[in-house]
């Protein structure tokens, strides 16, 4: 695990500027291995595994963002004070604040980095890996263990299946063009009958979202 580092500047690559403002660009970082092999940071492995590695501050921190990016899935303007309260780390500002340490956190895990004046978090995590999972406590090691045994044994068609639906609702996040997203998993050496099963099954996904959204807008409309 990374030792503490003094920050002289709030994120690496990210102006000072920037944290002058009431918001911070916020973006996904795109990773079509990762987006389908890991994890949500809501999940239980995150919580059980990741939990003590990250802290509890900079999980929270992911966890705030990939719901944010589930109403905006290319990305949002993060505001800075409201976020850190809300996150039980108070409004004190500067590069040594609480909040910014979470930021820092995040970036030293490779689970955010800055890109082009704003940050990129990632929307899954990655499995531990072994130098990681050599850290952990006995008790957490063994189920980590347990858990990679049993995905071991998953069956590989359903594991096949599982991946290619993951990858093409990421996708479809990027470009909402249903016969892209079957194209495109054909170009990775999907199977074409389950590249077409998992772009129809995250198609009808991504309608199911709009709509919701659309519906929770309308009641707010309503109310105004």
């Amino acid at each position: 695990m990374p030792s503490p580092v003094e920050l002289t500047d709030p994120l690496p690559g990210v102006p000072l500027e920037l944290f002058a403002e009431a918001t911070l660009p916020v973006r996904p970082w795109v990773d079509e291995l990762i987006d389908t092999l890991g994890f949500d940071p809501r999940s239980a492995y995150v919580e059980q595994f990741w939990l003590g590695i990250l802290g509890p501050s900079t999980t929270w921190f992911l966890r705030r963002v990939a719901a944010a990016f589930d109403r905006h899935p290319t990305g949002f303007e993060l505001p800075l004070a409201e976020t850190a309260r809300e996150l039980g780390l108070g409004d004190k500002g500067g590069r040594h604040s609480p909040f910014m340490r979470s930021l820092w956190r995040a970036c030293q895990f490779d689970m955010a980095r800055a890109a082009d004046g704003q940050l990129e978090v990632r929307r899954r995590l990655p499995p531990l890996n072994r130098r990681q999972v050599q850290r952990l406590p006995d008790a957490l090691r063994a189920a980590h263990d347990e858990w990679q045994a049993a995905q071991l044994g998953a069956p590989a068609e359903q594991a096949t299946r599982g991946r290619a639906r993951s990858l093409a609702l990421t996708m479809l996040e990027i470009d909402p063009e249903l016969a892209a997203v079957e194209s495109r998993l054909r170009s990775l050496r999907v199977h074409p009958a389950v590249a077409r099963e998992a772009a129809a099954w995250a198609w009808d996904r991504h309608v199911q979202a709009a709509r919701t959204a659309e519906g929770v807008d309308g009641e707010r409309e309503e109310r105004k």
